[in-house]
Order: structure tokens, then C-alpha cells, then sequence
């Protein structure tokens, strides 16, 4: 029997202090939905986002450090296009060939943090 059903959230690590960021790039750029956390949460600091399909929970870290190589993967739609998008928006992406079937590239969020966004051409 198989109890895990699905990932429920994304856990992303930041600096204490910021949200406003977070918001500019998972909001702005990324066009994610600002989630409220629930009241008990709130005191812990951070932002939660999701488009209906992807929840992204950003937690602050008093001795924050990013994560280089761990990382999530976000499939996508059109990733020329999006990848254009990122770029015209001033952010750096890194171009990966090594995913047989795929169309992938990295980039980091404002905290340094490493993600994956990728489009299957053949499965």
C-alpha cells in the first residue's frame, strides 16, 4: 500500500526580514496568489503563495543559508517563452541539456535559493 499521495507544499528557506522580496518575485514575477497563513503561523514570519496547483511556503531563518543544489522542479507551458519572460525581467537563468526528453533551466530565487523549471517534449 502506498501512503503518500502527493507533495502538499514547497518549503523555500529566506532571511528574516523578507517578505516584501519574497512577494516581488513569487507575486510579481511568478504570478503566484499570496495565500494568508493561518493566525497561529503568522508569528513565525514568512509568506506562503500558490496558483491552485503549486503552494510555495517561504519561511524566514535567523541563520539562513541557501540551497545551491537542492531544489524544486516546477513543470511549465511555453518554457522559451517563460524563460524570455524571466530574462526581460532582469533574471539570470542557466540553460540545462542533460534531461533526456526535457527542456530545463536553473535560476535562483532572491535568497539564492536554486530552482528547476522544465517542459517534457518526449516522455
Amino acid at each position: 500500500m502506498t501512503y503518500i499521495k502527493r507533495i502538499d507544499h514547497i518549503q523555500l528557506a529566506a532571511p528574516v526580514g523578507s517578505e516584501d522580496q519574497a512577494r516581488e518575485f513569487f507575486q510579481g514575477i511568478l504570478a503566484l496568489e499570496e495565500v494568508e497563513k493561518p493566525e497561529e503561523l503568522k508569528k513565525n514570519g514568512g509568506v506562503w503563495f500558490s496558483n491552485g496547483h503549486v503552494d510555495i511556503h517561504v519561511g524566514v531563518e535567523n541563520t539562513f543559508v541557501p540551497a545551491k543544489k537542492a531544489h524544486p522542479a516546477f513543470e511549465v507551458n511555453q518554457i522559451e517563452e517563460f524563460s524570455s519572460f524571466l530574462q526581460e525581467k532582469g533574471l539570470e537563468i542557466q540553460v540545462d541539456h542533460k534531461l533526456p526528453g526535457a527542456k530545463r533551466f536553473y535560476l535562483h530565487d532572491p535568497f539564492g535559493n536554486r530552482l528547476e523549471f522544465l517542459e517534457w517534449v518526449e516522455k
